[in-house]
């Protein structure tokens, strides 16, 4: 019996047309249900319709062929989590791919998290007056949304406040890339002035993305990544545009170790050519002009100069009972013992990939040439195997640890597995609402979102333009269309939208609540949706109800979402009007620490959330 069968509803409209709806043994099914509507006294339910359900069942995607590249996946996981967590990736040694991860998967600093519109054409450098006017703000809840209005139900209302500015997550200081050397985290950078306008008083501060980072947990039912999408499914081994660039190729040894170019095309793997883009990022993890190989020059050692590479989160506390490297951990000491990077690939990979006698090396032209002979020391351009495809073994490790970042214990989740007591009577009222005022059409269950795997045309019904804001802002995917993001863990995971412009849940349902639509309406297909008129009351059900999508795990931090210790920028002292310089003209950081946690988890994350720090 379906949900809406189920309830005893009565249907208000803006006619004050009632439908009765009469008691008998059983309840009679409603065959239509009104979008506005006052649900009363919600009858208990077994479990959600399953005609409401993506019918493909919620199983991790196992990407095609990997067997031919991952000799033990037990190593992988070890390697993809070190990877992720570590602060030396970033060219600053500061900034890891778990920086704008570290909360429910996403991010939650409030503090220098504006970027002024670098999406837009034309390009913005200004920062909103508004919001302060430069960078290193801490932003209030008086900020949000950053489309205001004087009625927040009616989108046609005269506007109080609205900016392009983008709310997204702070990375690294501008810099030219000059090298990396084995053993050294922090690359060598030529300091210039940021061109973007992250400056104050001449002195560089961090820059911020130019879109909200979305949560990493679940995202491996995703079909593509990005908001854009711009991840491709199939893996190519050195960069994120899939079979897009016919040119990109790894090596790989025969059995003599000689040298020969592969075209690699593994596919169900967005989470891997998602991986490969942010540490070569001048807006997330890098200088100007950094290439992957570089970044596995320092964490690899170098036979040649005898110098040794990185040690695994050497800058960080490894938890004693951390679900994955606990065994590993030198706690209360930082790093893992006994473990190199080198040693992690070895057990990680078959040797083909690694292995060889031979040397790759790029000319000043960008010619590639394989050769026999000894190392030159000298020369920063020449590469042995394992340095060449570093961005394989990067990619292909860090989706085997994402892909575990998987919840599935909310109290909804339990609640359609058959225990009547996990949802009450508001969040029944919330779930009702949920599927009859038309959320299912993008946010499909059992993933929330349908921009997964198990929806039918994810790459068109999975990237929708809503019309947050103008077309001009942020062409999107195509058209101002964004990826739907997952609603598990909502609660959690603020700020919302691609933009970041709404700071709370009930701020997210009055944008809904109106029309959506507040920006290019029937421009490029995007028209108002219809109008709620919710009440209050249907509001805060709606907003019980979504809170019933978090998983205790994710909250507490429980295995498999414990994870080591790590410092994150959090802006620089002072404000937006004064900053410290440090010796390279960059502001110096405010660090905060999160610490490290085991699979039995630690404190509940929410005072951690967005504007509550």
């Amino acid at each position: 019996m379906s949900i809406i069968a189920s309830l005893a509803q009565e249907a208000v409209m803006r006619a004050s047309i009632k439908i009765c709806v009469r008691s008998l043994s059983v309840m009679v099914s409603i065959a239509a249900v009104a979008v506005a509507q006052t649900v009363r006294n919600p009858a208990p339910l077994d479990r959600i319709d399953p005609s409401l359900i993506t019918e493909v069942p919620r199983s991790v995607p196992d990407p095609v062929q990997l067997a031919a590249f991952i000799g033990d996946k037990t190593a992988a996981l070890k390697l993809g989590k070190a990877l992720f967590w570590d602060m030396q990736v970033g060219s600053d040694g500061i900034t890891a791919c778990a920086s704008c991860h570290f909360h429910a998967g996403a991010d939650s600093r409030s503090k220098n998290q504006v970027n002024p519109g670098l999406m837009g054409n034309p390009r913005d450098t200004t920062f909103s007056a508004q919001l302060g006017g430069a960078p290193n703000r801490q932003l209030t809840p008086a900020d949000f949304p950053l489309h205001r209005l004087s009625d927040p139900n009616d989108r046609l209302s005269s506007v109080m406040f609205d900016t392009n500015d983008v709310v997204s997550s702070q990375s690294v200081h501008f810099g030219l890339f000059k090298s990396s050397a084995p053993g050294q985290p922090i690359d060598e950078i030529d300091t210039a002035p940021d061109p973007d306008g992250f400056q104050i008083n001449q002195i560089n501060v961090r820059r911020v993305e130019g879109r909200n980072t979305p949560t990493v947990i679940n995202a491996v039912f995703n079909r593509l990544l990005f908001w854009d999408g711009r991840a491709n499914a199939v893996f190519n081994g050195v960069d994120s545009s899939g079979k897009s660039d016919t040119l990109t190729h790894v090596y790989k040894a025969n059995k003599s170790e000689l040298l020969a170019p592969v075209s690699v095309q593994l596919e169900k793997s967005p989470l891997a050519s998602q991986a490969l883009t942010p540490p070569l990022s001048e807006f997330e993890m890098s200088a100007v002009g950094r290439a992957f190989q570089e970044v596995g020059q320092k964490f690899l050692r170098d036979k040649s100069r005898h110098l040794r590479g990185l040690m695994p989160l050497a800058k960080q506390v490894v938890h004693p009972q951390d679900s994955v490297l606990g065994k590993q951990s030198s706690a209360p000491k930082p790093g893992l013992k006994s473990a190199t990077y080198d040693m992690l690939i070895r057990q990680t990979f078959r040797k083909e990939w690694w292995q060889s006698k031979q040397l790759i090396e790029v000319d000043s032209a960008g010619h590639v040439t394989v050769k026999y002979g000894k190392a030159d020391p000298n020369n920063p351009n020449q590469y042995d195997l394992m340095d060449w495809n570093f961005p394989l073994f990067f990619g292909l490790a860090v989706q085997e640890y994402l892909a575990t970042l998987v919840d599935g214990d909310s109290p909804f989740d339990r609640f359609q597995k058959g225990d009547t007591s996990a949802l009450n009577a508001r969040q029944i009222a919330g779930l009702n609402l949920f599927i009859s005022s038309g959320c299912l059409p993008c946010h499909r269950i059992p993933e929330f979102t349908t921009a997964s795997v198990g929806s039918p045309d994810a790459g068109g019904s999975g990237f929708r333009n809503t019309g947050v804001r103008p077309l001009s802002e942020d062409p999107g995917r195509t058209g101002g269309a964004f990826k739907v993001p997952t609603l598990r863990n909502v609660e959690l995971t603020a700020p919302y939208m691609h933009n970041g412009g709404m700071a709370t849940l009930e701020q997210v349902i009055d944008f809904y609540n109106r029309g959506a639509s507040d920006f290019d309406i029937d421009q490029g297909g995007v028209r108002p949706l219809q109008t709620l008129n919710l009440s209050s009351t249907q509001k805060a059900d709606l907003v019980t109800f979504l809170k019933s999508l978090t998983d205790q795990r994710v909250r507490f931090e429980k295995a498999p979402f414990d994870h080591p210790q790590l410092f994150v920028p959090n802006g620089h002292p002072l404000n937006q009007v004064f900053v410290t310089p440090d010796a390279n003209q960059n502001a110096v950081d405010d660090m905060l620490e999160i610490p490290a946690v085991g699979r039995n988890g630690g404190a509940d994350i929410t005072p951690r959330s967005f504007l509550q720090q």
